[in-house]
C-alpha cells in the first residue's frame, strides 16, 4: 500500500490519511512530491498517479483512491479492526458528519490560518467569518467528547477518522495562537501528543521546500 502525499509542513490533506493510517497501525509507504514547485516534473508525478492531479492519492494494488476523506472511508473498510469510524450507529454517524463538514467547511479559516508548520506561533488578526469558524469548531470538539468521548480522550474516545480529519486544525490553532477554551487546549494537547502526529510535524519541521504565498501569511 502506497500513500501519495505533498509537502508534511504545509499539506493539511495529506496529513489526514497519513495520520488515520499511522494512528491505526497500518503498514503503508509514503511518497512524498513537493507541492507548487517551479519544476513541473512534480506535478507530472502526481499526474502519474492519479488523473485529479492532487494530493494525498492511496495505491492499494489494483485500487487508486484520491481525496483525504474517501481514504479515510477506504481504509475504515479494508481494515475494520482498526475502527476508523465508532461502532456504535449514531456515534458513527456523527463522527462521518463532522468530518465531511471540516471537509468542505471553514474556508475562511483555511484561508487565513493555513497550515505552516514552520511558523513562527503568534497570533493574527482574524476576520468574523474566521472566528466564526474558530467557535464552531470548538462546539463539534465539546459536543463529541460530551456525547461520545467517555472512552479516552479523543472525540469519540479513542483515536478516529474524525480526530484525523479535524488534526491539521489543532497545527492551525496552536501556529496561530488562537484563543481557545480549557477543553480545546485539553484535545489539542492529546493530539499533538500522538507519535503519529509528533512524527509528521517532526519530518514537516526538517523540510526545506518553501511555498511563498503560504509563508506570507
Amino acid at each position: 500500500m502506497k500513500l501519495v502525499i505533498g509537502n508534511k509542513n504545509y499539506s493539511s490533506w495529506s496529513m489526514r490519511p497519513w495520520l488515520a493510517l499511522r494512528g491505526c497501525d497500518i503498514a503503508f509507504e509514503e511518497i512524498v512530491i513537493p507541492l507548487y514547485t517551479a519544476d513541473p516534473a512534480d506535478k507530472a508525478r502526481i499526474l502519474e498517479h492519479s488523473p485529479a492531479g492532487k494530493v494525498p492519492i492511496l495505491i492499494d494494488g489494483a485500487v487508486t483512491v484520491w481525496d483525504s476523506l474517501a481514504i479515510i472511508e477506504y481504509l475504515a473498510e479494508r481494515f475494520p479492526a482498526a475502527g476508523l469510524w465508532p461502532a456504535d450507529a449514531a456515534a458513527r454517524a456523527l463522527a462521518r458528519s463532522v468530518s465531511a463538514e471540516m471537509h468542505s467547511g471553514f474556508q475562511a479559516l483555511r484561508s487565513e490560518c493555513p497550515m505552516n508548520l514552520h511558523r513562527a506561533v503568534r497570533p493574527v488578526q482574524l476576520s468574523a467569518d474566521a472566528k466564526a469558524n474558530i467557535a464552531r469548531i470548538e462546539d463539534i470538539w465539546r459536543d463529541c467528547r460530551a456525547r461520545h468521548g467517555a472512552g479516552g480522550p479523543f472525540l469519540f474516545g479513542r483515536f478516529s477518522g474524525a480526530d484525523a480529519m479535524f488534526a491539521p486544525v489543532v497545527t492551525r490553532f496552536h501556529s496561530f495562537a488562537v484563543p481557545v477554551t480549557a477543553d480545546t487546549r485539553a484535545y489539542m494537547e492529546t493530539m499533538m501528543a500522538m507519535p503519529a502526529f509528533a512524527a509528521w510535524v517532526k519530518d514537516g519541521l526538517a523540510e526545506t521546500w518553501i511555498i511563498e504565498r503560504v509563508e506570507a501569511v
